[in-house]
């Protein structure tokens, strides 16, 4: 598998499938490439090129001491645009990926971007703050960050079913959820605190308020790592021109829970 360096010497891993028109997949905080699985033979079968990078710090890609911030996050992305020199690109970001899609956008602009999809994304700023009172309080953070530190694996596991609402009825055998368990354990312990906090203190309302080209916003209304009142719903306010979805019966997981509805509505923003 192909791997590329950056301006600090890191070496970043990528996967490069398919022929087409680009869509470059941005991962969710703690997960990497494989998360995808779902999308890209679905979009590789229509005719696109799927793009997928695995950040500093998670799943193959070298795992430095700095970099877990928005902007190198979004740096990083532009890096791997410009090593492939892709043009008329569809972002597809997911969780905290859509503040790294959001920062790339206002720091690099859009001349390569054609279109971009924010799924069950963290924007557009976690934290509550006089200007920002739908945010979550930052004791809350930390306290949930102390749990994560003190026992990594059960933090993981305690939220998995509610990840993917299987409460809701969503078919998620043991097997899946054990195994996506693992995928979030494999990055960088270090990394996972790191972006952790950096993801909630980061403001990415200026960024989505420069956001010009087509954009999609799907979330889950039964998301609990991302309620949709503090995000999406918010990402579609500061962003109008927006195609809107919400699933009622989502989660945060809706990558594999409504994989089939979620790569409908993607294609069909793809083709609008």
């Amino acid at each position: 598998m192909p791997f590329f360096e950056v301006g600090d010497g890191t070496r970043l891993s990528y996967e490069d499938y398919g022929a087409g028109a680009p869509m470059v997949f941005v991962s969710s905080w703690v997960l990497n490439a494989d998360m995808w699985e779902y999308q890209v033979p679905f979009f590789v079968e229509h005719g696109f090129r799927c793009v997928l990078l695995d950040r500093r710090g998670h799943g193959r890609s070298d795992r430095p001491s700095s970099g877990y911030d928005a902007d190198t996050g979004a740096d990083d992305l532009a890096a791997l645009i410009e090593h492939l020199d892709l043009r008329g690109i569809t972002l597809v970001a997911h969780s905290a990926g859509g503040g790294e899609a959001a920062r790339y956008l206002s720091r690099h602009g859009a001349e390569r971007v054609l279109r971009v999809a924010f799924l069950a994304s963290t924007l557009p700023y976690l934290k509550s703050t006089e200007d920002n009172p739908e945010g979550i309080p930052e004791a809350v953070n930390e306290a949930t960050l102390a749990q994560l530190r003190k026992d990594r694996p059960k933090w993981f596991a305690d939220r998995a079913q509610g990840y993917f609402a299987t409460h809701l009825g969503n078919d998620v055998s043991p097997a899946l959820i054990e195994h996506e368990v693992r995928r979030c354990l494999s990055a960088s312990p270090f990394a996972t605190a790191a972006m952790f906090r950096s993801n909630f203190h980061t403001d990415f309302r200026p960024d989505l308020r420069h956001i010009t080209i087509p954009t999609l916003v799907v979330h889950g209304v039964a998301d609990q790592s991302a309620p949709i009142g503090v995000t999406g719903r918010r990402t579609r306010k500061m962003v109008p021109h927006a195609v809107y979805r919400e699933y009622p019966t989502a989660g945060h997981g809706l990558y594999v829970t409504h994989a089939e509805q979620l790569n409908a509505d993607i294609l069909g923003f793809l083709k609008s």
